[in-house]
């Protein structure tokens, strides 16, 4: 996974987890804006969520956190 995805991803769960707390969820989805203007950085997160890490649609944010912090 590129940096910059992976620091915007954490820049996201900080995000959500300060304005909701620690149990708030997120889909990959989160990570990105309502259009499609970068499809490659968008498949590049779905097939990390999906194919590597094989999460369900939501995940906590802070599981999010580390399974990237740790890459």
């Amino acid at each position: 996974m590129r940096n910059s995805l992976k620091e915007k991803i954490i820049e996201v769960c900080n995000r959500k987890i300060e304005q909701k707390g620690t149990n708030v969820g997120l889909s990959f989805y989160a990570f990105f804006a309502n259009k499609n203007d970068d499809p490659e950085l968008l498949m590049e997160a779905a097939t990390w969520w999906i194919l590597t890490e094989k999460l369900d649609h939501f995940e906590k944010a802070v599981k999010i956190k580390k399974l990237v912090s740790d890459l």
